[in-house]
C-alpha cells in the first residue's frame, strides 16, 4: 500500500469490521462484464476483491459474458455478428462458437485468474448439474438459438460454495431435446441471484450507474425503490440499453434478493467500495 501508515491500515480495517460482520456467511451474486474483463488492472482489482470477500466468508458467486470474444471468434472466422433489440442473433455455427468461448477459453481463463490472486475457483455453466434451463425465446423475429430460462437448479453452486470455492458460471443454457441455448448473463445473475436467495446482485457496468440525465455524470441516482423505476421509464430516465439491466435488478429484488446494485465496473475495487462503505457506489434498488 502506498504511503500509508500503520495508524491508517488499523483505521480501515476497524471502519470494515461491521460489514464484515454484517456480510459474513451470506451469498452475493456479481455479473462480471464490461470493460473490467477486458483491462489487465481492472481484472486484477475484481479478483483481488473477490478472494478477499471468500476470505472473510462471504460466498460470492461470479457470473460472467464475453461477447467481445465471441465476436472475435466469429471475425476470425469470417462470420459477422448480428444483434436485434441487442440481443446476439445466434444460429447453429454461432452457438457452437458461444459455447466453446465462453464455457471454454473465457470461463477456464477467469478461473486460471483468480486461482493466481490465491482464491479457489470452479468452472461451471448453465449446462452442469441441469443449472439453467430453457426453452427459444419467442419474439416477433427468429433469434435463433437465443434462450429464455424457465428453470434454475442451483445445487451444483451450493456445493462448490459449500466446499469453499468461487463458483464461475458462463451462461450458456440447456434445453429439453438436447439443444443449447445463449443467455443473457444480466438475466441468468439475476435469476441465480434470487433462487439462492443472495443479500446482493452486483452487475457490473461500464457507466456510472442510473443517471438523471444520461450525459451528466453528477447526475446519479444512488438509490431507486423498484415501485419507481415504471414512472422513471415513463420520463425516459430509464431508456435504451438502461432497460434489461433495470428490469434484472427488479426482477432480483421481487424475487426476494434484498438489493440489486448496478456499479461502475471502470473504478478499481468497486466492489470492496459497494460492500464497505455507507455509501456505496453506483445505484442500488430496493
Amino acid at each position: 500500500m502506498r504511503n500509508i501508515s500503520d495508524q491508517d491500515r488499523a483505521n480501515v480495517l476497524v471502519q470494515a469490521l461491521p460489514y464484515i460482520q454484517k456480510w459474513a456467511g451470506k451469498t452475493i451474486v456479481v455479473k462480471y462484464g464490461g470493460n473490467a474483463m477486458i483491462s489487465p488492472e481492472l481484472k486484477d482489482a475484481v479478483m483481488s476483491d473477490i478472494v478477499l470477500l471468500q476470505l472473510i466468508g462471504i460466498n460470492v458467486v461470479l457470473v460472467h459474458g464475453g461477447g467481445p470474444e465471441i465476436s472475435g471468434m466469429l471475425n476470425k472466422i469470417g462470420k459477422e455478428s448480428r444483434f436485434i433489440n441487442g440481443l446476439r442473433v445466434t444460429d447453429e455455427e454461432t452457438i457452437d462458437i458461444v459455447q466453446m468461448v465462453l464455457a471454454g477459453k473465457v470461463n477456464k481463463s477467469l478461473v486460471q485468474l483468480l486461482e493466481q490472486h490465491s482464491g479457489k475457483a470452479i468452472g461451471l455453466c448453465g449446462l452442469d448439474g441441469r443449472m439453467i434451463m430453457a426453452e427459444k425465446k419467442a419474439s416477433g423475429i427468429d433469434l435463433g438459438f437465443v434462450g429464455e430460462i424457465t428453470e434454475i437448479h442451483t445445487e451444483v453452486i451450493e456445493n462448490a460454495t459449500k466446499n469453499g470455492y468461487v463458483p464461475i458460471i458462463s451462461t450458456v443454457a440447456g434445453g429439453y431435446n438436447g439443444d443449447v441455448y445463449n443467455i443473457n448473463a444480466d438475466l441468468a445473475a439475476a435469476r441465480i441471484a434470487s433462487e439462492m436467495k443472495a443479500a446482493k446482485l452486483i452487475l457490473m457496468t461500464d457507466i456510472k450507474g442510473l443517471l438523471r440525465d444520461k450525459d451528466d455524470e453528477s447526475t446519479l441516482i444512488p438509490v431507486v425503490n423498484v415501485s419507481e423505476v415504471p414512472s422513471l421509464k415513463r420520463e425516459g430516465i430509464i431508456s435504451g440499453g438502461m432497460i434489461p439491466k433495470i428490469e434484472c435488478c427488479v426482477e432480483a429484488v421481487r424475487r426476494g434478493v434484498k438489493r440489486a446494485h448496478i456499479i461502475d465496473g471502470r473504478i478499481p475495487h468497486s466492489i470492496l467500495i459497494e460492500m464497505f462503505s455507507d455509501e456505496g457506489i453506483g445505484t442500488m434498488f430496493y
